[in-house]
């Protein structure tokens, strides 16, 4: 197997992963020896073992003199499982190859450094923009403090998110709404504000039919700054998943329904969106969808807080005067404008999917 082949799979692995280990990363490990696999891994949660160490127990003894392929630097230090470093030296491994160094000040080049000065041969960089597109949530977290945040919306081809009374179902179709679903499988928390609760009482859940990956609803976070939401609304009760209520240190609101309460400082009347950012960071969200309409999405958006965009556009025009993806103060002149870069766009049955990064300056 060519090394590329091997970390393939290993980037492969890690994905069956995908939205289930927060705070730690997704990854994959695959062990080869004379060019054939004799033993593969992947960190399924928090708590089990290590993609690494997965892989060294399906190797056993065949992993002496063999090279081991991870997709993130192994780790050197002991948290809830013991050091993967450990368990590579002792095992006989002759050779590492890892995709991208991690960015966890606890290994930060410590791992790759241990495994040099134990004799082994270390490379990394293999697959590595791959790698790091797969990682780029865990690596944000582990830079910034912050979850990755992701902007979703759906519009019309004339930028409307709904009508001039505020039907909005349904802007996309059923293969987009699909695609949507399968990303809140992936996250570990949704955002929205009080406007679209008041207006859609959305149950923000799961809805697919994976038989080998059951769902898992991320948690519900809303932002309601004055306590508007009453305690009716269905994300308040329905006990699909959790739901954490954000509000505003002038806020009188204590509880709502089965709701946890975090109440957050507040800018310019509203909650302070950095201290909420730094708030579920601290809390292991990794990666945060928001699905919030243009008031929250704006705020979000004018703070530099926004680090992607999936925008769904469905070959609709329906004009008026009917909410737009950001409200409130824009940019000035248009050469001021946030760009994106990195930009994919994809059909969904009749609709198109766009993708990109927020280009930081």
């Amino acid at each position: 197997m060519a090394p590329s082949e091997a970390m393939a799979r290993a980037l492969a692995l890690a994905e069956l992963a995908h939205g289930r280990t927060s705070p730690n990363p997704v990854v994959g490990s695959v062990i080869v020896a004379d060019g054939k696999v004799v033993g593969e891994g992947y960190h399924h949660g928090p708590g089990q073992p290590h993609a690494e160490r997965e892989a060294l127990a399906a190797a056993g003894d065949k992993a002496r003199g063999a090279t081991l392929y991870c997709t993130l630097e192994p780790c050197c230090h002991h948290g809830r499982t013991p050091p993967c470093t450990d368990g590579i030296i002792a095992a006989g491994v002759t050779r590492v190859v890892f995709g991208v160094l991690d960015a966890d000040p606890k290994v930060a080049g410590r791992g790759a450094a241990q495994l040099r000065a134990a004799g082994i041969d270390v490379e990394h960089g293999l697959l590595a923009p791959e790698i790091g597109r797969q990682l780029g949530a865990y690596l944000h977290h582990r830079r910034t403090g912050r979850p990755l945040v992701t902007a979703k919306w759906a519009m019309t081809l004339d930028g409307k998110l709904a009508t001039a009374t505020g039907d909005s179902r349904w802007v996309s179709g059923p293969t987009a709404r699909h695609m949507v679903h399968e990303l809140r499988d992936h996250v570990d928390a949704v955002l929205v504000g009080s406007g679209t609760v008041l207006a859609d009482d959305p149950s923000l859940t799961v809805r697919l039919d994976h038989p080998s990956r059951p769902t898992r609803n991320p948690l519900r976070v809303v932002v309601d700054t004055h306590g508007r939401v009453p305690a009716t609304a269905r994300l308040f009760g329905d006990g699909e998943a959790p739901t954490l209520l954000v509000v505003g240190a002038s806020c009188p609101v204590t509880e709502r329904g089965q709701a946890e309460v975090l109440r957050l400082p507040e800018r310019d009347g509203h909650v302070d969106l950095t201290a909420l950012l730094t708030a579920l960071g601290e809390r292991g969200i990794v990666e945060l969808l928001c699905e919030a309409g243009g008031g929250l999405t704006g705020a979000l958006l004018r703070a530099g807080l926004i680090d992607r965009v999936m925008a769904i556009i469905a070959p609709k025009l329906v004009g008026g005067d009917g909410p737009t993806p950001w409200d409130g103060a824009g940019r000035e002149p248009m050469s001021a404008a946030l760009r994106l870069i990195e930009v994919e766009m994809t059909p969904a049955g009749d609709d198109y999917v766009l993708r990109g990064r927020l280009e930081r300056a």
